[in-house]
């Protein structure tokens, strides 16, 4: 970009920002503020030929902009675009589900016929867009200076009580979240569009009109994510399935922008757990591996001094979820079965064996197992293990941070093999024998340690007070030597409800033990909370079961991934998907059909 000394700039002083309403959400929320945008005070038709610039100033130089690495500096760094540019399509509502102060029909809903609201008085309308989605909303108006127009957007309505219950009703329920207000500024056409987008499925606009009408021409949305190309194919003789399939690649297309969200309304952030799912899903479906490449290069770069990466990145806000970091080595594994791809993967290395050193560091050495470790260990969000305000973190199971938990040892071991593999492919013999050896060691310590007889189940601690799926999930995982055959046990643990439950995220871990105890044929029965979603109007898949805070969050769109590489059982053989294993598990389908893109074509 040549940008000489003609540019002008100018401080829009027509934005304020609106923060997130925490109070009345009661959640947590870091997305960006809403805009209050004062008409009167916005520089109109600035991108005109002809525009009046003589009170703009030219801007100050601070400094040249360098490609990184060059220069004693690091400021201004300029590094080539490696994903390309964001799609962008127009979208009209579906319905205005409530109106009062105005009359509305369907011609203006689809951008054929203006919307007049009277002098002097106030309207409301509730706008449902069908389905959740990430869009620019617009607003074309003219006529009435001063009027002043209130957008709130939700994913659901609430209650009384704070619930959401079914989405599709909103019969005594109302709105309440993020919002934007707009202040028009005179009496000729003026465009609303917010500076970032919005997540809704539901719309109230409030309207207050001054001495003259409002005169509304048109009311539309910019649906905008990365473009992912849904190239993979999926049929099969439960038509539900399709529904399922449908709603999963809506849920992981709104999470996916210039990073992949965890939650496109709520957090915005791009987290380790839910990223190597969403990768998964993508380039099964899509074949685009660009956000994955950046996903991961990014974790690689959170890494500080300890060797961790942190847990969502990139991010103002430190966080760290060392069991996140472990996954991060899956990933690059992942990414390695997945791509024929050696220069890339080959670096990496370094970060992953940093993962796992600071790992063996809090080992303990009495029991075997891990050791009190700091940090955020979150696990997953069943109901037993609740946030806990005090100590400023939830979803930690017993042992987690005061050490002896099986969960978190048998994971380690489960990145420990995974590693191994990638530094054996590369030539890195010692390390990959001293991965494989530890695997083994502190597997069989928590099997010595946390193995009870009576139950038959691998326990959550040493003192064999709680037990989870999860534990069980990763002692398959780990391929630990367990005292019954390990197809029993993960048969057993998928059904006992007297365990702690994996929820829908963890879910995914419970079919990767199962598919290695050769159970796959079992899952399209498991799909019992995706069926119930879709039977709660959900139109994206939630965070967790009801009642849950974001309605969409691309960890539960695991089954996208699971009906081509589990029911039509599309798999790498090796590396780089060099050779091509196709083993389907179709438990009570009569007929499935699938297709989806691999390196060398569909």
């Amino acid at each position: 970009v040549n940008t000489n000394k003609t540019w002008k700039v100018i401080k829009n002083e027509a934005y304020s920002a609106i923060p997130p309403d925490h109070a009345s959400l009661q959640t947590y929320i870091v997305v960006g503020p809403g805009d209050r945008l004062d008409g009167e005070l916005y520089p109109w038709n600035w991108q005109q030929i002809g525009f009046d610039d003589s009170k703009w100033i030219q801007p100050i130089e601070l400094s040249n902009g360098r490609a990184k690495g060059l220069g004693t500096g690091s400021e201004w760094d300029l590094i080539p675009r490696d994903i390309p540019f964001l799609e962008e399509k127009v979208q009209q509502f579906s319905s205005v589900r409530r109106a009062s102060g105005c009359s509305v029909n369907d011609q203006f809903l689809k951008g054929r016929e203006s919307l007049t609201i009277p002098a002097n008085s106030t309207a409301v309308l509730l706008l449902d867009q069908g389905v959740n989605t990430v869009a620019y909303p617009e607003i074309s108006v003219a006529g009435s200076k001063g009027s002043v127009i209130e957008l709130v957007y939700a994913e659901a309505l609430f209650d009384d009580k704070g619930n959401k219950g079914n989405r599709n009703e909103i019969e005594g329920k109302k709105i309440k979240g993020l919002s934007d207000t707009f202040i028009v500024g005179s009496e000729t056409e003026q465009v609303f569009r917010p500076l970032w987008f919005r997540t809704f499925r539901y719309v109230e606009m409030t309207v207050k009109t001054g001495k003259n009408p409002l005169t509304i021409s048109n009311l539309q949305s910019v649906f905008t994510a990365y473009p992912l190309e849904e190239k993979a194919g999926f049929k099969c003789s439960d038509p539900e399935l399709s529904k399922i399939w449908e709603v999963g690649w809506r849920t992981l297309r709104l999470c996916s922008n210039d990073i992949h969200y965890d939650c496109p309304y709520y957090e915005q952030l791009q987290y380790v757990g839910d990223t190597r799912i969403q990768c998964l899903i993508s380039g099964y479906v899509s074949g685009d591996d660009r956000l994955t490449r950046k996903a991961i290069l990014t974790f690689n770069r959170s890494r500080f001094y300890e060797g961790l990466t942190q847990s969502r990145y990139p991010s103002n806000d430190m966080q760290v979820i060392p069991p996140f970091s472990l996954y991060w080595t899956n990933m690059v594994h992942d990414y390695w079965m997945f791509r024929n791809d050696t220069a890339f993967i080959k670096p990496l290395l370094f970060g992953i064996e940093g993962v796992l050193n600071w790992y063996e560091s809090h080992l303990d050495a009495k029991t075997g197992m891990m050791g009190p470790t700091p940090y955020w260990n979150f696990v997953d969000w069943p109901a037993e293990w609740p946030w806990n305000s005090e100590v400023g973190s939830g979803g930690v199971p017993k042992g987690g941070a005061e050490g002896g938990s099986s969960i978190l040892t048998l994971q380690f071991a489960y990145a420990l093999n995974d590693a191994a593999e990638l530094f054996s492919y590369f030539g890195r013999v010692s390390q990959a024998a001293h991965f494989k050896k530890l695997a083994a060691k502190i597997s069989q310590a928590a099997i010595d340690n946390c193995w009870d007889d009576n139950r038959k189940l691998v326990a959550d601690t040493p003192d064999k007070n709680e037990f989870s799926q999860h534990a069980n999930i990763m002692a398959i995982m780990a391929n630990a030597e367990l005292p019954i055959d390990g197809k029993e046990l993960i048969d057993r643990v998928s059904l006992d409800k007297s365990l702690i439950q994996a929820t829908i995220y963890y879910r995914f871990y419970l079919l990767r033990a199962m598919k290695k105890a050769e159970l796959a044929d079992k899952y399209v029965d498991m799909l019992d909370p995706w069926r119930d979603m879709l039977k709660m109007g959900l139109t994206t898949f939630a965070e967790k079961p009801e009642p849950s805070r974001s309605d969409c969050h691309a960890w539960s769109s695991s089954p996208n991934y699971e009906l081509l590489a589990t029911v039509c059982g599309i798999e790498p053989n090796e590396p780089g998907f060099k050779t091509v294993k196709i083993e389907p598990h179709l438990g009570t389908l009569s007929w499935v059909e699938g297709k989806m893109p691999h390196p060398k074509g569909m």
